[in-house]
């Protein structure tokens, strides 16, 4: 009887599973994540991450949600393969919108090297940060590569006029392209071209970008994700096309702490004007590639707008509650 019962339990599970973590310090989560991608929504603090693995592995997203940026709660397998039919491997660093009542997640799969391959940058939806997603397109929002950038690490950007940008690229190269109200396609600039390039010095991956006092600020991954220097550099602009000339690295290893410090996004409690950077690092004496964990530290600005270097820690950040 109790086999029985035990086989029907889990039957009868949701497609996601969530479950309590507590981790306070760095890292904030348990297990091998990377390249994660943080958002406030609903009170709640959140992080979208990759989970870091063989590209074989890497199949699926989980999120994790926190009232106060110490008890995080683990929402397993929001997306996965089996919902996007033409993802096969090599799923990572996710984007997160909210927009009109629906949560849109933007991803990278399967690691295409050139046009005739299939994958690219994808969109899923959902009616919930923790999903399930669902394909929104039935195939990649973008899946060639232009002004040479791979198709990956894509960011989605608000501008002040209620535009959405998709900001993104590998191989040292950064595009920017206008999209659909609807999400479903890139549309023209007013010159015609689909894809402008605003590619920084130093740029490898990676890009965010957000505006602080009417000044956007663009920040990327420089160096190779699986060696020890790994950092994050930025530059500042009056708009999102920039020019934007390079300002210096804010976030790199430390050899006492970790190597590796690299792929952030950046949350922004605007009801306390607190900042955070959340990232990934390697842990000492790690040197598998995915050995990758994801942690978080404040973020400072100097008198003059400019970003303050990041020290990395073990302590992390101090518990908080989102004001209602």
């Amino acid at each position: 009887m109790k086999k029985i019962t035990c086989i029907l339990f889990l039957f009868i599970l949701p497609a996601t599973r969530s479950f309590a973590q507590k981790s306070p310090g760095n890292p904030v989560l348990n297990g091998w994540y990377a390249d994660p991608e943080a958002a406030i929504f609903n009170n709640r603090y959140w992080i979208f991450p990759t989970y870091s693995d063989l590209y074989s592995k890497q199949v699926f997203f989980d999120a994790f949600s926190s009232p106060d940026l110490v008890s995080w709660t683990k929402h397993e397998h929001i997306l996965d393969t089996a919902a996007i039919k033409w993802a096969k491997r090599a799923m990572w660093a996710p984007a997160i919108v909210e927009k009109d009542g629906k949560y849109f997640l933007f991803f990278g799969a399967n690691d295409i090297q050139n046009n005739n391959e299939n994958g690219g940058i994808g969109v899923a939806v959902a009616d919930k940060p923790d999903g399930p997603y669902r394909d929104h397109l039935g195939k990649p929002l973008i899946d060639k590569f232009y002004n040479g950038a791979q198709p990956i690490d894509q960011f989605v950007f608000k501008d002040r006029n209620g535009q959405y940008y998709i900001i993104y690229g590998g191989w040292q190269h950064c595009n920017i392209a206008r999209l659909k109200n609807d999400f479903t396609a890139v549309i023209p600039f007013d010159d015609g071209n689909l894809f402008k390039e605003i590619t920084p010095k130093g740029y490898v991956e990676g890009p965010f970008m957000f505006i602080r006092n009417n000044k956007y600020y663009f920040m990327w991954s420089e160096g190779g994700w699986t060696g020890p220097d790994y950092s994050v550099a930025y530059a500042m602009a009056d708009s999102p096309f920039g020019p934007f000339e390079r300002v210096g690295k804010v976030l790199m290893q430390d050899p006492a702490v970790a190597t590796g410090a690299g792929h952030h996004s950046i949350m922004h409690n605007t009801k306390e004007d607190l900042w955070y950077i959340v990232y990934h690092r390697r842990p000492l004496g790690e040197t598998a590639a995915n050995h990758r964990v994801t942690c978080i530290e404040p973020l400072f600005f100097d008198e003059k707008g400019f970003i303050r270097p990041v020290t990395l820690s073990f302590t992390g950040v101090e518990r908080r509650r989102l004001k209602p």
